[in-house]
């Protein structure tokens, strides 16, 4: 089968769609084949993957063949077997025929002879020729089509169509796809499941002695080119995919030797993308092919099928993956290929996929996150072969013109040198090129960077390249190292063969090395056993590489210093741009570095600054400072060729802001001599600069600064300087920025000239009155001569020993705190338990300086509504000590702020002009209280409660408001203002209650005294005036029925007085009917004005006890008519006997009938009538009578009436019934109100035979 190689990728490259062959029975086809071409290729058809799913394709590409035609008949049976892909995948026979008999007898027979063969798809297309206006040609058609239909046509299949040429199209093309795809279809079915099973039985060999992979390989290839041509590209790349994995299971067989490949011209270059570089049969080897060119086969044709597939990020990323791994394999025969194969193959095998898949790839037609990727790999496959091509410059000599920077020398350093079995050799032609070779390395010189910055170049290389390749020379050993550095010691470190010393025994070996002059070309083929120099390497690799490399760009790229740099900028933008579209901005920006360094060797500086900024930018966001101090130096040279002041102080700055190891202290010193040259003698118009970095403040160490509105002071500062040495600043201004108010400016605190000394330094400056508030530190600026700085860096302070250090603090801490009036003094009330109401009390108002004098204070005293000061006495102001001592329990004890008592207790009495008191001396600095003289008034009468309803105490009833305002300070212009609530209350709450009835009709009444004061209340008499209905019995005076004053209640205790009285009408001296009941209670009060209510202001200035004045207290007190006389009775009759049904009508009925006479009760009525309303739950009861109106009933004892109405019940269970209510009757009238009987039983409904459905 192997011999068939050639024929079967000639039948690939000829055929690249499915055959329809036509039988034309009737001479048809050259009438109908261009109607039937014009149809190709089928814009839509439906086909089965290997999986047998539908799959719908599109522009199916298919060609109709005569079976005449000699493509068809030419084959033999062999090898229509083995490459059946390309045989029909249909059968159209054309048939045309207008008479029945000619069909029955020549037509019919001959279809028979045609259809027979059961491996064939096929079906007949009936052309009618019959004029439209030919009546009888049409019948007959006719009559012969359904002939045809009904003997070539069954119930599961329609094998036949009629194409009327005359008549509408269509429907039959319409339905020709339709049987063609059908057809098609089921070939397709067949030859994958024939090509499945050959598949697996060779499959099944593959580790015997017989198996022949190239065998496999047709038979699967066939099978993948078959879904090629069908369009089911998917299941095309699932076979490719397959036939490399038994491949590479058959490539790492062990104990098969095969040759590797890739030594034939030309091979160098990749041939990923091109599936026919190589014939197959000039690859075969025994029963496989050749790795080199066999896998770049297979991978051309999954990359050709990723691209039908609109796949280009796909072929990207194998085609990445394939090239690392396929240059393993090249390496593990790099012995036997020639010099930098690999390297070379790289570089054209990235460049391709970058052309291809970049061409291929449609913008916005995918994913952000796969487009993303997709410039990734792009950026990879640059990268890839930049790295390479830099390898491959190296080896010809153009090391020098490289960037020694860290990314060159991390990806040069890590690739390994090429490792041929031996090294190539000088040819003897290339003399002269050694010699030229050898005066450019001479001529190079170490680069220095600006401000004379020396250091130590980055490696380009694994291993020194002198030592690696004498090594690999066939006739010389790798011990003698002397030898082979031609007796410079210099060497061995990788400096090159520009060594500053020579070594005294190179003039003993002049006769197999050359002088350091290199001038003698005689000595150049001298021994052929000679270690090569340097010079001779690059010239014999360049020879080397010419013979390897065919392509011309490449080697063009090359052949001179100006090419290899063209190239690399291609490759270096190629990489840096499709990085910064993708995730790597990071790479992009890296490599815009070293696009900078060939803009800066060539004096572009405007676009090398433009670079090197943006790297600076990511090496100082990423704090890479090693990184950064390599090219840091740099934008500074380019910033001072552009004349760029502001960037190149800016650059300075940041140089001198780097960590202090990574330069020498005399080169940072240079870097502050250059900023202060500038600063005093070059810059004509002020530059500002940021110098965040280099200077950092921030407050003392401890708590912040505490000042009081309109006080001056000195603020320190700490200030770190990064300067190496003593830097003088002409000027200093620090900002300070308040917290309290985001609106307010920022206030600025200047100074004068300031010296900063390298590390810590202390500088004070002087505020001015700043507002009250907290302040932190802003921004600290000053001037060095027309340079002005500012820094935003806080730093809190370090250890004692340490100088330098310097922090960031987050959030910042305040510096200064300038403290507003209130928080200078404090006031408030005295005391929080009530006063007395409608009495003169005193008010304590408690004076608490902090830190602060009062000396010369003024309070403004404003009383609220119901509040005034009785200006007829005097107010006391005394020292806190004095009262504490004297009330030690109490919760309000008033001692000084530090809790040490006052020896000398103060105790004065002042007086209150226009609202206003003025502090005495002493209390200028200990905390004091001032009692004032008040009157809370109230006009209303407190009213008492039932016993049933305890009360409930409001605060709000009893507060009153005094607003203080309070000056002081050395100008008054200190002030604080508070308003204090004040609680006053009545001395007692009333509550009654009856507690007995006795048999002669008389009530005995208990009134409870309640105390609502934080003091010892005393009664001494205590008299009742009643309410109409009402009268007193016994004596008749209202006086208790007990003698038990005098009477002591306690704070918040109680006490209770009795009173006879009994139902009766009283009408007082002017005639008029009394509505309420008062109380009189006479008392006094023994308490305590620093615990709260206290005896009137006016009777502590009375004197002594005897011309003590009693308290009257009045408190309304309702009486109402006792439940046990009731005037009105309501009963709910009993209900029907019948058992209560769902939705049965039930009269419900109440009584309702007079007790007694209502000549002496008001009843509310309406024209002599009484309001009645029955209540029910709407979801157990629906009322169908009358629920609400008037009922006539006269107001004679003994009168009644029957209510009734109607109800249905509509739940079945006990339920409550409705109940009658008698809205304008108060409840303590009604004798009482039932609801009726507790629960009532409803039954559920009766069965209806209406609901009953018969079984």
């Amino acid at each position: 089968m192997a011999n068939y190689l050639a024929q079967f990728q000639t039948i690939k490259n000829s055929c690249d769609h499915i055959v329809i062959a036509v039988e034309d029975v009737s001479n048809l086809w050259p009438t109908v084949k261009d109607r039937f071409d014009e149809r190709l290729p089928f814009r839509r058809a439906s086909l089965n993957n290997k999986t047998r799913n539908p799959v719908f394709v599109e522009n199916l590409n298919a060609e109709f063949i005569l079976t005449t035609d000699s493509r068809l008949r030419s084959r033999f049976p062999q090898e229509q077997s083995l490459f059946w892909f390309r045989e029909p995948y249909a059968t159209v026979v054309l048939v045309t025929c207008e008479d029945l008999d000619e069909f029955k007898t020549i037509l019919k027979p001959r279809l028979k002879l045609i259809v027979q063969n059961d491996e064939r798809e096929w079906f007949i297309v009936f052309v009618s020729r019959a004029h439209p206006s030919n009546d009888n040609a049409i019948k007959s058609a006719k009559k012969v089509y359904d002939r045809v239909q009904v003997e070539f046509s069954t119930k599961k299949r329609e094998r036949c169509c009629k194409f009327d040429i005359h008549g509408p199209e269509a429907l039959f093309w319409e339905d020709l796809e339709s049987k063609i795809m059908d057809c098609v279809r089921n070939t397709l079915d067949r030859r994958v499941q024939f090509y499945e099973d050959e598949i697996r039985k060779l499959s099944e060999q593959r580790f015997m002695p017989i198996w022949n992979f190239c065998n496999f390989f047709i038979l699967k290839e066939s099978l993948a080119f078959m879904f090629e041509m069908a369009h089911l590209y998917e299941d095309a790349l699932r076979e490719y995919d397959e036939l490399e994995l038994c491949y590479l299971e058959t490539v790492n067989m062990i104990g098969k030797h095969r040759d590797f490949g890739g030594v034939e011209h030309g091979d160098d270059h990749a041939a990923l993308l091109n599936p026919g570089n190589k014939p197959l049969s000039q690859i075969v080897q025994d029963d496989s092919f050749r790795e080199f060119e066999f896998r770049q086969y297979l991978f051309a044709y999954q990359s050709k099928l990723l691209f039908k597939l609109n796949r280009p990020f796909e072929v990207a990323s194998r085609g990445y993956s394939f090239v690392i791994s396929f240059s393993k394999s090249l390496t593990s025969h790099e012995h036997k290929l020639p010099f930098c194969m690999r390297e070379v193959w790289v570089i054209t095998a990235c460049w391709d996929l970058i052309t291809a898949s970049s061409s291929q790839y449609k913008a916005g037609l995918v994913a952000p996150d796969i487009e993303k990727e997709f410039y990734r790999l792009q950026g990879d496959l640059f990268s890839l072969g930049r790295v390479k091509f830099m390898r491959l410059a190296y080896l010809v000599g153009y090391g020098n013109d490289i960037e020694r920077s860290p990314v060159n020398s991390a990806s040069l350093s890590m690739l390994p040198w090429p490792r041929p079995s031996v090294w190539p050799s000088v040819p003897s032609e290339a003399s002269s090129e050694v010699l030229e070779k050898e005066k450019l390395i001479l001529q190079t010189t170490s680069k220095t960077k600006h401000f004379g910055i020396q250091r130590k170049e980055l490696p380009l290389e694994p291993t020194v390249l002198l030592r690696e390749a004498n090594r690999r020379r066939a006739s010389l050993s790798a011990g003698n190292a002397f030898e082979i550095f031609d007796g410079h010691p210099s060497m061995t470190d990788g400096s090159g063969p520009d060594g500053s010393s020579k070594s005294p025994n190179s003039q003993k070996k002049a006769g197999v090395s050359m002088s350091r002059t290199f001038s003698s070309p005689g000595n150049f083929e001298g021994s052929p056993d000679r270690p090569m120099r340097i010079a001779e390497i690059h010239v014999a690799a360049q020879h080397a590489l010419q013979e390897t490399i065919s392509d011309e760009d490449l080697w063009k790229s090359l052949s001179s210093v100006e090419e290899f740099e063209k190239k690399y900028l291609e490759l270096t933008k190629g990489a840096a741009d499709n990085y910064h579209r993708s995730w790597w901005k990071r790479h992009g920006v890296v490599l815009d570095g070293e696009i900078a360094a060939v803009c800066f060797r060539h004096g572009n500086f405007d676009q090398a600054a433009k670079s090197y900024e943006k790297v600076c930018a990511l090496y100082a966001g990423e704090g890479w400072q090693e990184l950064l101090a390599d090219v840091l130096p740099n934008l500074t040279e380019c910033q001072k060729m552009l004349n760029d002041q502001a960037g190149y102080l800016s650059s300075c700055i940041r140089l001198l802001s780097l960590d202090k190891s990574l330069f020498l202290n005399k080169e940072r010193e240079a870097f502050q001599a250059e900023l202060v040259r500038l600063a005093h003698s070059e810059l004509k118009d002020p530059v500002p600069l940021d110098v965040s970095s280099l200077i950092t403040f921030s407050g003392i160490p401890g708590p912040p600064l505490e000042l009081c509105d309109g006080d001056p002071g000195n603020l320190s500062v700490t200030v770190w300087s990064g300067f190496p040495d003593d830097m003088t600043l002409d000027s200093v201004s620090l900002t300070l920025m308040a917290t309290f108010n985001a609106d307010v400016g920022a206030k600025a605190v200047r100074s004068s000239t300031a010296m900063l000394k390298p590390g810590r330094n202390t500088i004070t400056l002087s505020l001015l009155p700043p507002k009250p508030g907290s302040y932190v530190l802003g921004v600290l600026t000053g001037q060095i001569g027309q340079l002005r700085f500012r820094s935003h860096s806080f730093s809190k302070g370090g250890p004692a020993d340490s100088d330098d250090f310097m922090s960031y603090e987050k959030p910042a801490r305040p510096i200064l705190k300038v403290f507003k009036p209130r928080a200078l003094v404090d006031l408030a009330a005295a005391i929080s338990s009530p006063l007395l109401i409608n009495e003169i009390q005193w008010a304590g108002i408690v004076v608490r300086p902090i830190d602060y004098s009062l000396k010369g204070a003024i309070l403004h005293i404003d009383t609220g509504p119901g509040l005034s000061i009785e200006k007829s006495f005097v107010i006391e102001m005394e020292s806190c000590a004095n009262l504490s001592q004297t009330e030690p329990d109490t919760p309000n004890s008033f001692d000084s702020q530090n809790g040490s008592p006052t020896a000398n207790k103060q105790l004065e009495q002042l007086t209150l002009e226009d609202g206003k008191i003025n502090f005495p001396d002493w209390a200028s600095d200990m905390d004091s209280v001032i009692w004032v003289p008040i009157w809370a008034k109230s006009d209303s009468l407190p009213r008492g409660s039932s016993s049933v309803a305890p009360p409930r105490p409001n605060m709000v009833d009893g507060m009153r408001t005094i607003a203080l305002n309070l000056e002081f300070g050395a100008s008054h212009n200190q002030t604080f203002e508070r308003h204090c609530s004040l609680h006053f209350s009545d001395p007692f709450h009333v509550s009654s209650r009856v507690i007995d009835k006795c048999n002669e009709g008389t009530l005995l009444l208990q009134v409870i005294l309640q105390s609502q004061v934080k003091a010892t209340l005393t009664v001494y008499d205590a008299w009742l005036e009643l309410q109409d209905g009402f009268v007193h019995a016994g004596q008749g005076d209202g006086r208790p029925t007990l003698g038990s004053f005098p009477l002591a209640v306690s704070p918040t205790s109680k006490g209770g007085i009795i009173f006879n009285i009994c139902l009766g009408k009283t009408i007082d001296e002017n005639g008029a009917e009394k509505s309420e009941s008062i109380v009189n209670i006479r008392y006094g009060i023994s308490g305590d004005r620093t615990s709260g209510a206290h005896p009137p202001v006016a009777m502590e200035y009375s004197g002594s006890d005897a011309s003590r004045k009693d308290l009257t207290f009045r408190s309304v007190l309702v009486l109402q008519r006792p439940v046990l006389d009731p005037c009105m009775a309501v009963g709910f009759l009993p209900l029907p006997s019948v058992d209560l049904r769902v939705g049965q009508l039930v009269p419900m009925k109440w009584r309702v009938e007079m007790l007694k006479d209502l000549e002496d009760k008001e009843i509310s009525k309406h024209n002599g009538e009484v309001l009645y309303e029955v209540n029910a739950n709407p979801e157990n009861w629906m009322i169908a009578g009358r629920k609400r109106g008037y009922i006539p009933l006269s107001k004679k004892q003994g009168s009644r009436i029957v209510i009734s109405v109607l109800c249905v019940p509509l739940v079945a269970g006990y339920v409550r019934p409705p109940q009658l209510g008698l809205p304008n009757v108060d409840e303590s009238d009604i004798s009482c109100n039932p609801p009726g009987p507790h629960l009532v039983c409803i039954m559920p409904p009766a069965l209806s035979s209406s609901f009953c459905v018969p079984v």
